[in-house]
């Protein structure tokens, strides 16, 4: 018979207790790890190229090609992993069940540092996605309705490709050829809105898109596109800025489907439903910094950002037609289309019938070691949109 004692120390299949509480520990953890390893198969099979154009955006800085080739190497690595897991869950769960007391406090630790990390950021003051360089060229100040304009009055200088360009403000922070070269708001003019590509990134005031137009048809241009904005801030500077000319010909907006993402962000003052203004969102650092790196849209942003995007561009259409200018919606691209930048044309411009010209650019014709368009691009910009003007 056993004692008493001796029955305290064995579990019921007459096991030491320890042995039997470490093997079902084991055996959870081995289960575990395999669902682990069959949930991650799942998603590298689930996460077809589909599912990704739908979920990762059209990117301006990297071409859709290294896009794809990107994706597709992260899918790979996860169907590994948890192939890995799936193979090695005996011998993954006897390891950790032998550590599972320095695992949990590494966990913690984990968890404590990535909380100290976040309160430790929350004091640093953390820019918009789009104006995260404060001193950089052209150089911006604050603004409380757009977020961010030029600083006025003022030429600054920046050296892209092995030249130096020079960028001049007048006295209302539209690009001109020097500061004292003013815009007349009492003569007829083309005024052109938009971001870096409609500024003029790395161009000499004549090669821009703007300056070329203005040249080919012999008529003032006014270029109020601001670095970094979005369609909505771009229509929020042409609510403000449109009344004060006085005879406008043609109002020129700017859409790239490669730059459909900024149209989502809440990081800077933005248009909600029905074109109502709404502040800056507060996010957590740590989640504004994971979102850069891995710029993850749900259905729901993206719908929405297609819902505003179409009301925006419908509402500049209507604010030139207003001042009885002609609207004009340019959108460049660079090569071939993938499909999900074409769904993206179709869905915003096309079913809601704007008025605008899909000019396509040679991959080659961008400035050196810079994805802006260089000179060449500029002028082939600027010749589709004087055909469709004239």
């Amino acid at each position: 018979m056993i004692s008493h004692g001796v029955r305290k120390l064995i579990g019921g299949d007459g096991l030491p207790r320890r042995e039997t509480s470490f093997a079902r520990r084991q055996k959870t953890l081995e289960i575990g790890i395999g669902c682990f390893g069959i949930a991650l198969l799942l998603c590298a099979v689930l996460a077809n190229q589909r599912w990704l154009d739908r979920h990762f955006l059209p990117s301006w800085f990297l071409p859709h090609s290294w896009y794809v080739f990107i994706e597709s190497s992260v899918r790979a690595a996860i169907a590994v992993i948890g192939a890995l897991a799936l193979m090695l869950r005996v011998r993954l769960g006897r390891i950790v069940a032998s550590g599972i007391g320095p695992i949990v406090l590494s966990i913690l630790g984990a968890g404590l540092a990535l909380g100290a990390s976040e309160l430790t950021l929350r004091r640093v003051h953390l820019r918009a996605t789009e104006w995260l360089v404060p001193d950089e060229e052209p150089r911006r100040q604050p603004d409380p309705r757009t977020g961010w304009t030029f600083v006025p009055a003022r030429t600054g200088r920046s050296t892209i490709g092995a030249r130096s360009i020079e960028y001049s403000f007048d006295r209302s922070g539209y690009r001109v050829r020097q500061v004292d070269e003013v815009v007349d708001t009492s003569r007829p003019t083309i005024v052109f809105i938009g971001e870096s590509v409609m500024f003029g990134e790395g161009l000499m005031w004549d090669e821009t898109i703007p300056a070329q137009v203005g040249a080919m048809l012999r008529i003032q241009s006014a270029n109020l596109a601001v670095h970094g904005f979005s369609s909505d801030q771009a229509y929020l500077r042409l609510e403000t800025e449109l009344p004060r000319f006085q005879r406008p010909v043609a109002v020129v907006s700017l859409f790239m489907t490669a730059l459909f993402g900024r149209n989502l962000d809440d990081d800077r003052p933005h248009l909600g439903p029905g074109l109502v203004w709404l502040p800056a969102e507060e996010h957590g650092r740590l989640a504004s910094l994971a979102t850069l790196i891995v710029p993850y849209r749900t259905n729901e942003t993206v719908e929405r950002g297609v819902a505003m995007t179409r009301e925006v561009l419908s509402a500049t259409v209507r604010l030139a037609r207003s001042r009885g200018a002609q609207p004009l919606i340019v959108a460049p691209h660079f090569g071939t289309a993938a499909a999900a930048e074409l769904m993206l044309r179709r869905r915003i411009l096309d079913e809601t019938g704007l008025p605008y010209i899909w000019v396509q650019i040679d991959e080659a014709w961008r400035l050196p070691g810079d994805r802006h368009p260089n000179a060449h691009a500029a002028q082939a910009l600027a010749a589709a949109i004087v055909s469709r003007l004239r």
